[in-house]
């Protein structure tokens, strides 16, 4: 897993049918510990938990992440699986 922030929203009118119905997010990678996120490595993630721009979420990526919900089996590379409430990095 990995922490990310919402940056943005894709619209694709047509997509892969294991797609329709599933929001797109653009999700910016954190940048190791650092509480920075790195925009210049930015991703399209499944929402699968209602996610908003502007959110702290746990994302997941590879096979784990087309195994969610009804998506089985469907092209997804990156899935956000949680939304961040509270997170404590200790220097």
């Amino acid at each position: 897993m990995y922490i990310a922030k919402v940056v943005g929203h894709v619209v694709a009118t047509k997509k892969d049918s294991k797609l329709i119905g599933k929001p797109l997010l653009v999700v910016a990678p954190m940048n190791g510990v650092s509480k920075e996120f790195d925009n210049m490595n930015l991703l399209v993630a499944v929402d699968s938990v209602g996610a908003g721009v502007g959110e702290t979420v746990l994302l997941t990526t590879g096979s784990s992440a087309s195994r969610f919900e009804d998506s089985a089996g469907g092209p997804i590379d990156a899935a956000i699986i949680g939304i961040i409430d509270v997170m404590e990095i200790q220097d």
